[in-house]
């Protein structure tokens, strides 16, 4: 009989699926923007609702058969605004970017200029210029002006900014937003220390929580809409531990623009079993939250303390090396990030490489950049704790500063990693965390 080549895709695309599986619940998973969804989260977003569309807000739907999905969004919506006690909340973004481009749409014009944090001094992408393929410049016609940053700090500059924004005006550049939040994001921005300079010029402040979404709803890092932000996006996938997908908190002023930007602007179809997913990630949250903020906090101070401990320039020194669940460190003694990066992979540790202050005025790039990034969202949420951090920094060490062959610690890695297959901080645990599910 001839093999149908289709088959064998089809065969090869779920064997590929099952080797991704072993492959993560025999690693290290320190990527900052990645989480790990509860067993009823993945319930939740493989149900019949990701067949379906709800274009509109839920009780004007353009489309019939939306009885049970209306009750999950309106539900969605109660505990979000619960969680970040919020007077508003959108729950139809289906990514932390479609959150920011929300955001630009309901409260700028192309043309207009906004305030953000450069990517090397931490910003997000979607924040960036047009040059840069940055969403808020190529997609939204945005003119981006950055912070001014202070790298031993590893925040934006109070005292610079109030300056900046004094000389924009003088010269027919006041912004119309101010973005907070990014993408390396070790320690609070200052946002209730400007928020009344900035509303002063009329100027819409945003804070993107995209990163840090889960300590803000356990009551860590900060609050920013009581510290004077107008309004907040995220991903609903990093700290916080729903499926993929983004949210926008503010207050009821702001409610029209929003949801009309979201729908018919932004979003057609705006993926529902993961808004489902978000619902029960919100309850999880509301529930657990206060404790996993908690520990990864303690987690990642840790990790950061161990890694300088190891001899390695870990940013942030001064203060403690972060305040969030990430941690950055300059690789510049033994490589560069990307070589770092690859080398990590080989004995299943994933981080990221990272641009850091300095590294583009000294002419590298993201491939090679001078430094890695850190995150422990994913090892928290499958039960690590202090002790493993060191652990860790310890096989780390062993690689990057010892060059030892990263294969010959894979076998350590993959014992260390057999007692940590739970996903913890959930209602349910009966499925494990990288447990492939086949249906067929």
């Amino acid at each position: 009989m001839v093999k149908s080549p289709n088959r064998e895709s089809y065969n090869k695309i779920f064997s590929k699926l099952k080797e991704h599986h072993k492959w993560f619940g025999n690693s290290i998973p320190l990527i900052a923007s990645e989480n790990v969804p509860s067993p009823a989260v993945r319930e939740a977003i493989i149900s019949d609702f990701g067949n379906r569309y709800a274009e509109g807000w839920p009780g004007e739907r353009v489309y019939a058969g939306c009885v049970y999905i209306d009750d999950v969004e309106f539900e969605c919506m109660k505990l979000a605004k619960k969680l970040y006690k919020a007077k508003f909340a959108d729950v139809r973004p289906i990514s932390g970017v479609v959150a920011n481009l929300a955001i630009y749409s309901a409260f700028s014009n192309p043309g207009d200029i906004m305030l953000a944090p450069s990517i090397p001094a931490g910003g997000h992408i979607s924040h960036g210029k047009k040059e840069h393929s940055g969403t808020a410049g190529l997609v939204h016609g945005l003119e981006i002006e950055f912070y001014p940053f202070n790298a031993e700090e590893m925040t934006i500059d109070v005292d610079q900014t109030k300056d900046k924004v004094k000389e924009l005006e003088k010269v027919g550049r006041l912004p119309k937003i101010a973005m907070f939040g990014g993408s390396l994001f070790l320690f609070p921005h200052p946002v209730k220390e400007l928020a009344d300079f900035l509303k002063s010029y009329n100027i819409h402040i945003n804070y993107d929580a995209a990163h840090v979404a889960g300590l803000i709803a356990g009551g860590k890092f900060q609050d920013p809409l009581r510290e004077g932000a107008d309004t907040m996006t995220m991903s609903t996938h990093k700290t916080l531990f729903g499926p993929q997908g983004g949210l926008v908190l503010g207050s009821t002023e702001h409610e029209e623009r929003i949801k009309k930007a979201m729908f018919p602007g932004l979003t057609s179809s705006h993926h529902i079993h993961h808004m489902a997913g978000k619902a029960i990630a919100f309850a999880e949250a509301l529930e657990f939250g206060k404790d996993y903020a908690n520990q990864i906090i303690k987690n990642a101070k840790a990790f950061g303390e161990a890694l300088s401990d190891f001899g390695f320039k870990v940013l942030g020194e001064s203060k403690g090396f972060t305040q969030s669940h990430q941690i950055a460190v300059n690789v510049l003694d033994y490589s560069d990030g990307g070589k770092v990066e690859a080398d990590l992979e080989k004995a299943n540790i994933i981080v990221n490489r990272q641009l850091i202050p300095g590294d583009i005025k000294a002419g590298r790039n993201y491939f090679h950049p001078g430094g890695i990034r850190l995150g422990v969202a994913e090892i928290t949420r499958i039960g690590m704790k202090q002790s493993e951090m060191k652990e860790i920094a310890f096989f780390i060490k062993e690689i990057v500063v010892e060059k030892k062959d990263p294969k010959k610690i894979l076998s350590k890695i993959k014992a260390f990693r057999r007692d940590y297959q739970k996903v913890q901080y959930c209602f349910d645990k009966k499925l494990g965390a990288y447990e492939y599910v086949k249906l067929r």
